[in-house]
């Protein structure tokens, strides 16, 4: 086919059919107990966690409310965390095992938080499958299921023998299904979050961003789009779309586009054949994919990192396709419908964050799989703030940077080949091997 694009294809997310972001808000208060920038899933939890807790709090986004990656990723939810050797050192093995035992209680605090407030958000419980890529990827995944189920995660490695009876495709070597892990609809959830969020209270308010946070006497003033704000504490949880108003958490974060595509309604016979037990997906490759069925059972949503400088997402979608296509090639000829964008940021040290400078609480570096892990992180920074006993395990001092980085990621494209290069090495090493 000339090209993939259906005639009505929109550069815009699949999600927002059903839940767009909202332009519509609260004027900005003269004054409250919390100002909190940005509104994804972290400043909101942290929202309702402080208004419930007795709090005042005033919420700003520069542009619509949910405008960022919590509208635009691709709805994988996660009960994990991958901890390295070498940050285990650096924090210690008490620390490090308290930071992996968060992460699997991140599932369960969404999923909870869910079921009691009667959130519209399209969740199941879908289990995920990791398709291995080559052999010793999968002799990685043997250790990794060692270590899950020695945390109470189920989790089982699938031989490339039985791997059509969990996803429609012979691309992999065998993979890694992890039972305890879901999807939702995101743009949903975070319309539903933000619902509760100003039903509990909070004041909304959208297109007013915060060009300054500056400190007077034991509190801040903030200076934004609609005039002037103080506040007694500021949360800042903008992670993958920081800019020049935090560059003390700039520093700390590397922002990194991540792409996703959605193809025409198919066949449900087809969708049965590309998804028998209707698991999420992701590939073990550096240069990641993942993918999975939308909510209402009719298309393939695929994501990944179609680019690592600023490309425009028509190229990036093409490039998605060719992936797309690789691991299932029955979507060979089918169409796509929308193609879409979103950032997520990570950190140099590879774990969330929970931080503190000069008196302003920042949240994030989510590693890419955020819809749980930033709910969480929100919602732990507001009870520390509360006075809650028991810290959380990514609320530390230690949050590194690298020398001259200004939180401009001059070097991805670096990395990007490199990952290429990398993935593609794995995979003419089995052939010859």
């Amino acid at each position: 086919m000339a090209h993939p694009f259906a005639d009505d294809f929109q550069v815009r997310p699949y999600w927002w059919e059903a839940a767009a972001p909202e332009d519509t808000g609260d004027a900005s208060p003269a004054s409250v107990d919390v100002a909190i920038v940005g509104s994804g899933y972290a400043g909101l939890a942290a929202a309702l966690e402080l208004v419930r807790g007795g709090q005042s709090v005033a919420l700003f986004d520069a542009g619509p409310l949910g405008i960022g990656a919590s509208t635009r990723n691709g709805g994988l939810v996660s009960g994990g965390l991958k901890i390295s050797k070498a940050v285990a050192r650096r924090f210690g093995g008490e620390v490090a095992a308290a930071m992996l035992e968060e992460g699997r209680q991140t599932l369960t605090h969404l999923e909870t938080m869910i079921e009691q407030e009667g959130l519209e958000t399209g969740y199941r419980r879908s289990g995920r499958f990791v398709g291995a890529h080559c052999r010793s990827a999968l002799r990685a995944q043997e250790a990794q299921v060692q270590g899950l189920t020695a945390r109470g995660i189920r989790a089982r490695i699938v031989p490339k023998a039985e791997l059509r009876g969990v996803i429609g495709t012979d691309a992999f070597v065998g993979g890694m299904a992890v039972d305890d892990a879901g999807c939702l609809h995101p743009a949903m959830y975070h319309r539903a979050l933000r619902n509760l969020v100003r039903q509990a209270g909070a004041t909304l308010t959208p297109h007013c961003a915060v060009n300054a946070i500056l400190r007077e006497g034991m509190g801040f003033r903030l200076l934004h789009a609609s005039g002037e704000t103080t506040a007694q504490h500021v949360f800042v949880a903008t992670n993958g779309y920081t800019g020049e108003l935090s560059p003390w958490f700039r520093r700390r974060l590397i922002p990194l586009a991540s792409y996703m595509i959605a193809t025409e309604p198919l066949p449900a016979d087809l969708i049965q054949r590309l998804s028998p037990e209707g698991r999420v997906f992701a590939d073990t490759k550096r240069v990641l994919s993942y993918f999975r069925i939308s909510p209402d059972g009719s298309r393939v949503l695929y994501g990944g990192r179609a680019s690592f400088v600023d490309g425009g997402e028509v190229t990036g979608a093409a490039k998605l396709y060719r992936f797309m296509t690789r691991v299932w090639p029955e979507l060979d000829g089918v169409e796509l419908t929308h193609a879409w964008k979103g950032n997520v940021a990570f950190t140099f040290d590879w774990v969330p964050h929970i931080a503190r400078h000069d008196g302003v609480v920042y949240v994030g570096g989510c590693q890419g799989s955020g819809v749980a892990m930033a709910t969480w992180l929100g919602h732990q920074a507001a009870r520390s703030l509360l006075g809650a006993n028991q810290p959380s395990a990514f609320d530390r001092d230690i949050f590194p940077t690298a020398p001259l980085y200004d939180g401009r990621p001059w070097f991805l494209p670096f990395v990007g080949t490199w990952y290429q290069l990398r993935d593609a090495l794995d995979v003419r090493l089995d052939r010859a091997g």
